[in-house]
């Protein structure tokens, strides 16, 4: 940066219409604190930096940037006399961090009238009380309310969420419970088949050999092959009709749990071989039995895994044991999150996963990176619905330079160009009144660009809407303050929209 410090003239500066109103003596001692300073093109101060001065444009042209993942983007140009940017929440002193929130340099020979940031604190404060005390309360009454929105909005999402994964628990806990009472009752038939069988004229042999055919039975279920319903009929047909060949009573009842148990007629000639006639009736009654309970242990074992598995996506999907800021897997969060939402999702929509897997873990807010999945995919399932109900989520990831892409693309009608540069502004939705805020892409814009120094943006035709995030593979240099980079945006209009 070069800069040449020049003489201030009271009367220049009250040209300029931020100090048009101001007396002489004020004048006299914004020249006496300040200063009068020309540059050459180039920087003159860079975003993140500390704040230490109030600058206002008398002659050349200004360009303010914000930085975007690893990106300078532009927010505004102009040669306009009087924009000021720089310390502008030099007032607020130590309540907020005092550093440049946006860069600015100059594309041509430029001077500036520059104030000292506790020069201006003071000025304001002394000549302006009151609209210092409306500024303070302007700035924190709308931190605070966004703060309470987004809480609000967070609070919407995890009331549906929640009602989702009670939804999703409820069904393999019920068939849990069916599978118990109904493996309580075949297990006291059981019972009673082997009082009958001890009972009876069964050779030591002939028992040896049933219960050797029961254990071979017990593992047969467990390598059971998957059949389509075509091969399920035909073979249940063939069984029924060997059961009824062999005088099985009520073969066609029996048919059906020995094919789901990957049993088929050669197994049951091995039977017939293994025991004699006059006890083959009981011997099938008694592998029925056994099939039967192992089936609905693998009911039981299936429904306690899913319910685990449920278990293990929540905890994952809140980070409730996982410290707030650590390298993460965007793969595990990703199925997390479509886990969570599957009951808002529903059988209508198919989700497709294109996973780069040999992506590596990048440095992320974990739970907040699951906010921003949800209120993507959570707007893919809306539009999709909008459309007939039918579509396609595609949830894509993959390397993009030095950032690791994360895209969700829908089926949808498409994101009209009219209102596409808006859809990230506060408070603006598509959704019916009462089913939106309006603040899922703004928090979701905020957490992406503002905490990870990444990147959101849309692409949308009809049939093709594409909502890309990109992050950064590596950490920055300093971490993101937790408390002030989700409202950079607010604090900062003021000034881009003067400059």
């Amino acid at each position: 940066m070069s800069a040449r410090t020049m003489p201030c003239d009271p009367h220049e500066i009250g040209s300029l219409f931020l100090f048009e109103k101001l007396s002489p003596e004020q004048l006299g001692r914004l020249c006496a604190e300040g200063r009068m300073e020309r540059f050459d093109p180039g920087p003159v101060y860079v975003e993140g930096d500390p704040a230490t001065c109030f600058y206002v444009m008398v002659e050349g042209t200004v360009v303010l940037s914000r930085r975007v993942g690893g990106d300078d983007v532009e927010v505004s140009r102009t040669s306009q006399r009087g924009v000021y940017a720089g310390a502008m929440q030099a007032y607020l002193g130590d309540r907020v961090p005092q550093t440049y929130n946006n860069t600015m340099r100059v594309t041509e020979a430029t001077r500036f009238f520059v104030l000292p940031a506790q020069s201006f604190a003071d000025i304001m404060q002394e000549w302006f009380p009151m609209a210092a005390h409306l500024l303070e309360g302007l700035f924190f009454g709308s931190k605070n309310t966004q703060r309470a929105v987004g809480q609000r909005e967070r609070l919407l999402a995890l009331g549906s969420l929640s009602a989702g994964l009670t939804h999703e628990l409820n069904n393999p806990a019920a068939a849990a419970v069916r599978a118990t009472a109904t493996l309580r009752e075949r297990v006291g038939k059981m019972r009673h088949k082997l009082a009958v069988i001890a009972q009876g004229s069964y050779s030591r042999e002939a028992l040896a050999s049933l219960i050797e055919m029961q254990e071979r039975t017990a593992e047969r279920v467990a390598k059971a092959p998957v059949l389509t319903p075509l091969e399920a009929s035909d073979r249940e047909d063939e069984l029924t009709d060997w059961l009824d060949d062999h005088g099985i009573t009520e073969g066609w009842r029996i048919a059906p749990t020995f094919v789901q148990a990957g049993l088929d007629t050669d197994w049951l000639e091995q039977v017939a071989a293994t025991v004699a006639d006059d006890i083959l009736p009981g011997a099938i009654g008694w592998l029925n039995y056994t099939v039967e309970t192992e089936l609905l242990m693998d009911e039981i074992d299936d429904s306690t895994n899913r319910i685990s598995h449920l278990v293990d996506a929540a905890s994952q999907y809140a980070q409730l044991d996982r410290a707030p800021h650590r390298e993460v897997d965007v793969h595990e969060l990703l199925d997390s999150t479509l886990l969570m939402l599957s009951g808002k999702i529903g059988t209508r929509v198919r989700v497709v996963k294109e996973y780069d897997r040999s992506l590596p873990a990048v440095p992320a807010y974990p739970a907040e990176l699951n906010q921003v999945w949800t209120n993507l995919i959570d707007n893919a399932v809306h539009a999709i619905g909008t459309n007939g109900g039918e579509g396609t989520l595609t949830v894509r990831t993959a390397r993009e330079g030095d950032r690791l892409l994360v895209e969700f693309r829908d089926t949808g009608p498409g994101v009209p160009e009219s209102i596409r540069s808006r859809i990230f502004d506060p408070f603006f939705t598509t959704k019916p009144v009462g089913e939106g805020t309006g603040l899922g892409l703004d928090i979701s814009w905020r957490i992406v660009v503002s905490k990870h120094h990444g990147s959101l943006q849309v692409e949308s035709v009809p049939g093709d809407t594409r909502f890309q995030v990109l992050l950064p593979l590596t950490a920055p240099e300093t971490a993101p303050d937790t408390e002030t980079e989700a409202t950079t945006t607010a604090e900062t209009t003021t000034a881009e929209e003067s400059a």
